[in-house]
């Protein structure tokens, strides 16, 4: 069962934000964690675990890898 939730944040004078209470316990975010932050001008910011990420990038990594085996057999 896929879950969503939205919430605003401020920015503080550091620069620093608070992530909802509600979307930390989504995604399991504890004190202390570490949070890899994405950023595009165009499609804007996204706040990723690193593990997560490293997983994504593997998946596609070999998604790719498989496409160009698949167009050299040709």
């Amino acid at each position: 069962m896929q879950k969503k939730s939205m919430g605003m944040v401020k920015v503080g004078e550091k620069g620093q934000i608070v992530i909802p209470k509600d979307i930390r316990e989504l995604f399991n975010i504890k004190s202390g964690d570490s949070l890899l932050v994405l950023a595009d001008t165009k499609q804007g910011i996204a706040i990723v675990k690193p593990d997560d990420y490293i997983s994504f990038a593997s998946e596609l990594f070999k998604t790719m890898k498989n496409a160009i085996g698949e167009n050299n057999d040709n």
